[in-house]
């Protein structure tokens, strides 16, 4: 009997995994959609099973006017890898494609963001909460030291969640008790018909 791509999740050993992918940078002569590409097919080479990926989406630079256009995607992938050492191959692959981090929300190259990890919260409910509700200037002044999942912004951001409704729409916050669908229709229509989908 032939299993479906659900079925093929269901049986993998290890825990599904969300990743945010953006890029709003060149690199040694290659286009944002291309380094997003490039990384997604070096991820597999990493002991990552991918499951799913969603379209390309063009993004509006955020904040808005502080750089050009982003490219984003989301994939769902699924992995036996504790949360702390798949971040340092999330992070290997940003750096390999030139990302240098000088301050918060600058242009890159690349910015891979693990966004959950099953339904984990990490390191507890308390550190998540504290970094969810951070003042929007803070924000820009002041970056977690250490992993916060889920991510404490993903149900804020349009491209985030545009991406996510390819690979993931019922996947549920384990904290907002949200599906990836119900905070994606929560945003305002302007900011939704903001994200338009690349043609390959």
């Amino acid at each position: 009997m032939l299993l479906d791509q659900e079925d093929v999740i269901l049986i993998h050993k290890g825990t599904n995994c969300l990743v945010a992918l953006g890029s709003n940078q060149e690199w040694e002569g290659k286009a944002s959609q291309d380094l997003i590409l490039e990384a997604i097919s070096e991820l597999s080479e990493n002991g990552l099973i991918i499951s799913k990926v969603s379209r390309l989406f063009r993004t509006p630079c955020f904040p808005r006017d502080a750089g050009p256009d982003f490219v984003n995607a989301a994939l769902m992938l699924n992995t036996e890898i504790a949360p702390d050492r798949l971040m340092v191959i999330l992070h290997d692959l940003e750096s390999k494609r030139g990302r240098v981090r000088r301050k918060r929300w600058d242009s890159r190259t690349l910015d891979i963001d693990l966004l959950s990890y099953g339904d984990l919260i990490f390191p507890d409910r308390q550190s998540f909460e504290k970094w969810r509700c951070l003042d929007i200037d803070l924000q820009q002044k002041s970056a977690p030291e250490n992993l916060i999942l889920p991510h404490p912004r993903l149900q804020e951001r349009a491209f985030v969640l545009g991406p996510l409704m390819d690979v993931a729409p019922n996947w549920c916050h384990p904290v907002l008790e949200k599906t990836v669908e119900e905070m994606y229709f929560s945003l305002p229509v302007c900011v939704r018909n903001e994200l338009e989908v690349l043609s390959l």
